[in-house]
Formats: C-alpha cells, structure tokens, sequence
C-alpha cells in the first residue's frame, strides 16, 4: 500500500512516501483510511529529538477516520497509533477493534478529521472547565496557542455556548475574532510577570494549549475559584508556580489528556462533537487539504508553529 514513512538511520530520521509498504498484523480490523490529519506529536514522530516514535519504521498519523472491511464507517486517534503501531498516514490501517470509535451521523470523514485528536483535545477542555463549574456568566475564558488545531477549536467552541473568548496568539488575530474571538492578546500578555506570585485577576477560566511560563502565568490570574484546563506544552514541560493562586483563589490546574480516554467516554464525546459541542466553523477551520506527497512540508510546518488551523490529509 502507499504510506508516509519515518525511519531511523544512522544519521536521524528519513521521511517518505513508499509505494509498496506492508500492512502490519497486529489489530483486528483493517480500515481503508479516507482521511487523517497534522498534528505537532506527528511531527515530533519523524524527527530524532522528537521522543515519540517508538518503533522504526513508522507510519505516523495519531488519528484517521475510514471504513472497515464491513462498511462500518470509523474513526480513531490516541492510544498507541502512530507512536508504537502504524498510523493514519497510508492507505490502510489495521486497529484493534476496541479503539474505534463510530463515526457520529452528521459527520463525515473528512468533517472527523478537521475536528481531529485536536478539536477532540478541545472538547476534553470545555468539558472539564464545565464540569468545574466555569459558565458564561462568570467572566472571559482566556485560550493560549489560539492559532493551533486545539486553541482555534477551542475559541470555536466556547464562543458558540455562550463565553465571552479571549485569543492569546502570535498569528492573524482576524480570524481568530472570525472563530468568535472578543479579543486577541499576545504570548507575553498572556504569561505577565513572573516574579509575581498572584497577578490581577482577569479570567474566569482558561484552555491552555502552551504550558511552561504561559501557563504560570494563567494560574496566576485566575479570579476566584477560576480554573484552567491544560492540554499542551510546546511552551515547555516546567510550571514555576507559587501555591498561593490556589490556596487564596481557590482556582483549579484541570489536565486533560486526550490519548488514553477511556473508550466509552470517547466515544459520548465524538457523540457531543456531532451535536452540542460541534464547532459552527468546523469546514472553515480547514485551512489546507494535503495528499501523502504534501505531509514532508506540512510536518516541517508544523514543528516551526507556521500552521494555523486544521490540515486535513486525504488518502
């Protein structure tokens, strides 16, 4: 079959696309690929400092949405795809069955992939905030890395229930207000000053795509009994924080992780992304459409933080 191939060598990784790749046997069900998507852990995954390829070679591709051999249409992302088993990056893919997840109605394929392990990310996120009791009453809800596959989801969502939104962004702050933005701030806005330890209180909530200073600095302007959902760190892995935002805000550090879901709770939240928390922009954030020959420039893209949306990948 035809894939996307990173491979180690003896001086890094070599990435391309190879015309009579083999189907691995591990996984139950063969799914005919339709659709995947770029995601930064994708890139990370055909680099040599990249830490997440575990097996060589290795079709990358954390999520993909087909059909099976019966004709169930399907998706699937997290867990161990495109880390240590082959991706969403060929023209097959062979996944256990209790990973796949049935395409909602009123999706398609291609509608899966643009929402993706990022829009799905980004749902984990407003349903965490939620659930700690963050409503649109309760002031602005601050999103970090807003341009990015998560943070332009998120800004989508939240805007469409009702939270006034605020982008922190280095990128086109048009299309962010476009996604339902009130405003847009910059990184160093967003991350304030960190030799304090509280700093005044502005957001009621947030979705934080960046972690390291960006995230401290979240923290340390919740309001009272704020809380932030953190989903990423391409900001860094460290968080300098004080303990006082929490003992004297009373404010909430949410991580929400988005590759081992329990099955059944994935599965009510693609439900919920076809429905309630379907985002309004959805074929809007699709800011490119690929085939497997454009992946080499997009991946590349994707690690220098140059992409902006959702860059679906047809197979």
């Amino acid at each position: 079959m035809r894939a996307f191939v990173a491979e180690k060598t003896d001086d890094g990784v070599t990435r391309a696309v190879r015309e009579d790749f083999e189907l691995d046997s591990d996984g139950d069900v063969v799914v005919d690929v339709e659709f995947s998507s770029v995601n930064y852990k994708d890139g990370l995954a055909t680099i040599a400092k990249g830490q997440v390829a575990r097996i060589s070679p290795l079709v990358p591709g954390i999520d993909l949405a087909g059909v099976t051999s019966d004709g169930a249409a399907v998706l699937a992302h997290g867990y161990d795809l495109g880390v240590s088993r082959h991706g969403g990056y060929a023209e097959q893919a062979r996944v256990p069955s209790e990973w796949l997840v049935p395409l909602p109605d009123g999706l398609s394929a291609r509608q899966a992939m643009a929402i993706g392990t990022a829009g799905y990310t980004a749902a984990r996120c407003v349903m965490a905030l939620e659930a700690a009791g963050v409503t649109p009453d309760g002031g602005p809800v601050l999103v970090t890395g807003a341009s990015g596959g998560v943070g332009s989801t998120a800004v989508d969502i939240l805007a469409a229930r009702g939270y006034e939104v605020v982008a922190s962004s280095g990128k086109d702050p048009a299309w962010l207000r476009e996604l339902g933005a009130s405003d847009v701030i910059s990184r160093e806005e967003a991350a304030g000053d960190a030799s304090r330890p509280m700093e005044k209180s502005r957001w009621a909530g947030a979705v934080d795509c960046v972690g390291g200073a960006t995230l401290a600095g979240v923290v340390r302007s919740l309001k009272y009994g704020g809380a932030v959902a953190a989903c990423g760190n391409t900001g860094g892995i460290k968080l300098e924080a004080t303990v006082l935002p929490f003992i004297l805000r009373d404010v909430s550090l949410l991580g929400v992780d988005s590759v081992q879901t329990p099955i059944e709770a994935r599965r009510e939240t693609w439900a919920r992304l076809a429905t309630d928390l379907r985002p309004p922009h959805l074929d809007e954030a699709i800011t490119r459409e690929i085939g497997l020959d454009g992946l080499e420039e997009a991946l590349s893209a994707v690690l220098r933080g140059e992409l902006q949306g959702r860059t679906v990948v047809k197979l």
